[in-house]
């Protein structure tokens, strides 16, 4: 195995490794919440296949053969709405959920004016990570579950007209 993350599309292969690492990255947000049914957990190996199958882009990142991390975002109107960024518990701190986030950016760069993407308002990490990414908190609401999300955005500076 090597110590090179590639980041690269995910499959609809991917699917099974996909739920591992998202239900592993999310248990300590659950343990946070104290809510075992946050939606990353129980989102089921279909509903991700279907996702991998559909217009959202998924993107892996592997170190050697082995996925350890994903994201996803699809896009509405002018916005890339990003979601279940994941990382390997054991592979977190080291810089994985920062290039993802850049990877899904760049992904989407050129057809959007902002990014959009919700985490826990008591997650701390999460916010510090999004914030040197550039996103600002522009709401809080709750989930499904009544647990507090703070949600952030990322608006894209415009590119430059001509100069007259």
């Amino acid at each position: 195995m090597t110590d090179q993350v590639t980041i690269a599309p995910a499959g609809v292969a991917d699917a099974g490794e996909i739920l591992t690492v998202q239900r592993a990255a999310y248990l300590v947000e659950a343990q946070r919440y104290a809510d075992p049914f946050l939606p990353p957990l129980t989102e089921t190996l279909d509903e991700i296949r279907a996702a991998l199958a559909g217009p959202t882009t998924v993107l892996a990142a592997r170190l050697g053969s082995r996925l350890i991390g994903s994201v996803r975002a699809w896009i509405a109107d002018d916005t890339a709405h990003v979601g279940r960024l994941s990382v390997a518990p054991d592979q977190q701190g080291r810089g994985v959920g920062g290039r993802l986030l850049t990877a899904i950016e760049a992904a989407c760069a050129g057809r959007v004016a902002r990014f959009a993407l919700f985490t826990g308002a008591d997650s701390a990490e999460n916010l510090r990570l999004y914030a040197r990414r550039g996103y600002r908190v522009v709401a809080h609401r709750p989930d499904e579950n009544g647990n507090p999300l703070a949600v952030l955005e990322k608006t894209l500076d415009p590119p430059a007209g001509p100069t007259v």
